[in-house]
């Protein structure tokens, strides 16, 4: 099973660059990020006809996530547990039937957290909280949990071109890479660094000075498995040849494949 996670920076910028490259990668499950479309706008007819079953957990102009799926959806959760107060379309989650058994796969967009001195830092760290505290509960039920998305936090240093460039940057500081630490902790595997300690391996490259075609990038998209998940991994892959394409996302599409 080739499951796939990409911050498609808006679905409707984005829609005949989406399409090529389901027809051409395939995945039977992928998490898109950054939709930037409220549900009952969300071209779903386009991706219906191409075979897939979807869920969107949508906001108008920003943010967003949807799953879509070649199997159909035993269970949908949108939003992330723990403050009501919470409006941003950031997390969803689908529970379906494989022949292995149930597979639980969530899409997350991570707050930014930029400017650090504004409350959109605080407001990261929390969600980070919350994310722990959902994904520890999950983790009881002791069944396959791929937590896809764009978490907007550079774990390592080799996991971008500069670290000086981002030294006090939130997604590089010390207090995100703890939180994604912790999560981690909790007995994820982080599927490309299952696969691969190389450096300059990255997702996301700035629209800015060149940053592609230097490969001044960062890598802050993510799947993380439990371990009833990771104990089928049996590859990774960063498709970035997708960023050479025209009108491209700033991220590129990460893909796993599992024995399901």
């Amino acid at each position: 099973m080739k499951i796939a996670t990409w911050n498609i920076n808006g679905v409707k910028a984005r829609l005949d660059t989406v399409l090529s490259w389901l027809e051409q990668s395939q995945p039977d499950i992928t998490c898109f990020q950054e939709i930037k479309s409220v549900d009952e706008n969300f071209p779903r007819e386009a991706f219906e006809a191409a075979g897939y079953h979807l869920e969107t957990h949508g906001q108008k102009g920003f943010n967003g996530v949807a799953i879509l799926s070649k199997f159909p959806f035993d269970e949908v959760n949108c939003g992330l547990p723990g403050d009501d107060d919470d409006e941003q379309s950031r997390f969803i989650e689908g529970v379906f039937s494989t022949d292995r058994g149930v597979l639980r796969i969530v899409s997350l967009y991570l707050p930014n957290g930029n400017p650090v001195d504004s409350p959109k830092f605080p407001y990261k760290l929390s969600w980070l909280e919350r994310l722990h505290a959902w994904a520890e509960a999950r983790l009881e039920l002791e069944e396959p949990l791929v937590l896809a998305g764009d978490y907007n936090v550079i774990p390592m240093p080799k996991d971008c071109h500069d670290p000086a460039v981002w030294e006090g940057d939130a997604l590089f500081r010390p207090e995100s890479r703890r939180a994604f630490r912790r999560l981690a902790n909790l007995g994820f595997t982080d599927a490309v660094r299952a696969v691969t300690d190389e450096h300059g391996v990255y997702t996301f490259w700035d629209y800015q000075a060149g940053a592609w075609q230097k490969n001044n990038g960062i890598r802050i998209d993510h799947l993380l498995l439990s371990p009833e998940a990771a104990r089928h991994l049996e590859g990774a892959e960063i498709e970035k040849y997708v960023r050479a394409w025209e009108k491209p996302s700033d991220h590129v599409p990460v893909v796993i494949d599992i024995a399901a």
